[in-house]
């Protein structure tokens, strides 16, 4: 363990070393001497310490000829055994890692592995894990292991050192369930990438990687034009028991489907996602509810969560940000909310933070550079054109300038570094204007109105665009949406959903706006569907448990934990 010595200790003992006083041992390296006291050396490595406490070395020994490290890493070594500092660099991280090893100083291997974890890219993070495999720096190795599991597809299309794994580290990470990719595909055709780097000595693997694709979930027409009669399989009898498998398992999912029987088989078990959906709160029969569910979009599943929020609410806002689940205000059927919550989904752990200014039912949020916007609402007598934003490292909320119109069950978003809020009710009528907020600025500017009106409307960003979805126009409950282009300052419509519906949630997952629940005119509904911008269709997607409207909901990712938030995968 180092020693941690005061600020003018440090500045003391170097201002002496730096003057050549006191100094009891003389460090050589390559030639190059350094003059130092040995106390202070033995103060930050045990190297040290036993060096000159040896019973082989004379204790009056001065000079020290150190190998296996250069006069520039002695330096620094030297350096940071009196100041506790160490300039960490692209160019001399790894030297100062194995320097740092070889002295055994904690307090630059933390350095070093800090400065690896923050500079981790598609281009190095194999390197830097098979780094971990040398020098012991367990959370450096599993966060760079995590990094290349969620950022697989990217890191074997553009990665020179995907092409170097052994085909036994390759084995190890396609097999795994936390493997983040949207198609199973991805996973066969990076096994040929690796194959094809080096045919004649890999080929011969094709039966040991094979396996590890859940064939069970690729498409039959994929399947037979690009595995099974793919030149590195079809001639190998080794090969033919996994294509047999595979035409089992492809047809037992393509009758029973994502059924949770399927995942006892590995070539039909769904990988876990990378993006969790949260869906909080809301109205549910005749009065509010704390349910929490989150919907697993590799196996199409929801689950129910257990935790002990204690207070119902509906009409609320959510939000995720570094970390945390923020429920901001709401409503219970009997009070209008200005209180703020939030929720640790790795410790499942409720927190009360700051109150807003305002009481807000009905309020719009959303998040722009790591700070919380509540916009509008109904604070119990009045629509609200007031706004204002959280800081969570300050725990304060603070105004912004007001939006030009009330809106209460309005909808926000961001796109562009700029706050998108659409539609609602000022109390008389259901709006059809939007509205632009600039935060460098602190302007709101009107926008042009979108083609009907919508109070209760879901709106979220998605590519360069902003979606408008659903709502109630004052006399009915909506089907329509429609995509409005910053560049033009227009509108243009979507293909209506398969379901009318106000006051439900709405978020993107994997490339997919997905509607949650919500009020169709007659009842609330536990009916989820989502778009596909690529074919222009909705399609249904797997019910909640419960019927609920004014409901909230926010994607999470990368969660540590992901499993206790997804549909249990079983392995045999």
């Amino acid at each position: 363990m180092e020693r941690q010595l005061s600020t003018t200790a440090c500045s003391v003992f170097n201002e002496l070393r730096l003057e050549g006083k006191l100094c009891d041992v003389v460090i050589m390296v390559n030639g190059v001497e350094f003059k130092a006291h040995k106390n202070i050396l033995c103060s930050c490595s045990s190297y040290f310490r036993v060096l000159f406490t040896s019973i082989l070395n004379n204790m009056q020994k001065r000079v020290y000829n150190i190998p296996g490290i250069s006069p520039d890493m002695m330096e620094l070594i030297i350096e940071y055994a009196y100041t506790r500092r160490v300039p960490v660099t692209t160019c001399n991280v790894e030297q100062l890692l194995v320097a740092a090893d070889q002295f055994n100083i904690m307090g630059i291997v933390r350095e070093c592995c800090a400065f690896l974890t923050s500079h981790l890219s598609f281009d190095n993070c194999i390197g830097i894990c098979s780094l971990t495999e040398i020098y012991y720096c367990p959370e450096l190795c599993q966060k760079a292991f995590v990094f290349i599991l969620h950022n697989f597809e990217n890191i074997f299309k553009t990665s020179e050192e995907f092409l170097e794994l052994s085909v036994m580290k390759l084995s190890y990470m396609i097999e795994r369930d936390e493997l983040n990719i949207n198609k199973e595909n991805v996973v066969f055709e990076a096994i040929l990438k690796w194959i094809d780097h080096d045919p004649e000595k890999r080929n011969q693997y094709i039966s040991v990687l094979l396996p590890k694709v859940r064939l069970g979930l690729i498409q039959i027409a994929y399947f037979l034009n690009n595995v099974k009669n793919n030149i590195y399989v079809k001639d190998r009898e080794d090969c033919k028991p996994i294509i047999i498998n595979a035409f089992e398992a492809i047809f037992h999912f393509n009758m029973s489907g994502r059924s949770s029987s399927n995942f006892r088989n590995p070539l039909c078990r769904p990988r876990l996602p990378y993006n969790i959906l949260f869906a909080i709160g809301g109205w549910s029969g005749r009065s509010p509810t704390s349910t929490i569910e989150t919907y697993d979009s590799r196996a199409a599943q929801w689950v129910h969560v257990m935790c002990d929020e204690e207070h119902p609410r509906a009409y609320h806002g959510v939000v995720y940000l570094k970390g945390f689940i923020y429920i901001v205000g709401g409503f219970d059927g009997l009070h209008y909310f200005n209180s703020v919550k939030r929720f640790d989904p790795v410790k499942k752990l409720w927190e009360q933070v700051a109150p807003m200014h305002s009481k807000r039912c009905y309020v719009s949020v959303t998040v722009l550079q790591n700070l919380i916007y509540a916009m509008g609402g109904f604070d119990g007598y009045v629509r609200l054109n007031t706004a204002e934003q959280y800081q969570p490292e300050t725990n304060q909320w603070t105004l912004i300038a007001p939006m030009i119109e009330q809106r209460s069950d309005a909808s926000a978003t961001t796109l562009s570094g700029k706050i998108y809020i659409c539609g609602g009710f000022n109390g008389n009528e259901c709006l059809f204007s939007a509205e632009v907020y600039n935060p460098k600025t602190d302007q709101w500017t009107m926008v042009t109105p979108m083609r009907s009106r919508r109070s209760g409307v879901g709106v979220v960003a998605y590519g360069h665009h902003i979606y408008a979805v659903g709502g109630f126009d004052g006399t009915n409950r909506l089907c329509s949406a429609e995509c409005y282009s910053p560049v033009s300052n227009t509108w243009l419509p979507l293909p209506s959903m398969l379901s009318c519906r106000s006051n439900f949630g709405i978020e993107v997952v994997d490339d997919l706006i997905y509607v949650i629940g919500g009020f169709n005119g007659f009842t609330t509904t536990f009916k989820v569907e989502y778009y596909d911008e690529k074919t222009r269709e909705w399609y249904d997607a797997k019910d909640m448990s419960i019927y609920r409207s004014a409901l909230s909901c926010c994607v999470v990712p990368g969660l540590p934990n992901i499993q206790e938030y997804c549909a249990p995968r079983n392995k045999f």
